[in-house]
């Protein structure tokens, strides 16, 4: 039998968040962990680096990747 359930892991255990139905006490189970995304901590740094930074590391950025040499081909 498979099953999705949700969980939250605290102290080094993980608690299902709702009732395991059909599964015996103490049985072993085999589980697959996923791990959400960060992009909510990446969404708290949006706006943290000063216009004219920003612009300033495009303009770096732009300047530096796209010359072509073309000696490497």
């Amino acid at each position: 039998m498979t099953k999705l359930v949700h969980a939250i892991y605290s102290g080094g255990v993980l608690r299902p968040l709702e009732p395991l139905e059909g599964i015996p006490e103490n049985s072993e189970v085999e589980i697959a962990v996923e791990v959400p995304c960060l992009q909510p901590d990446l969404e708290r740094l949006f706006g943290t680096l000063p216009r004219e930074d920003a612009d300033e590391m495009k303009r770096i950025v732009e300047e530096e990747f796209e010359r072509v040499d073309q000696g490497e081909w």
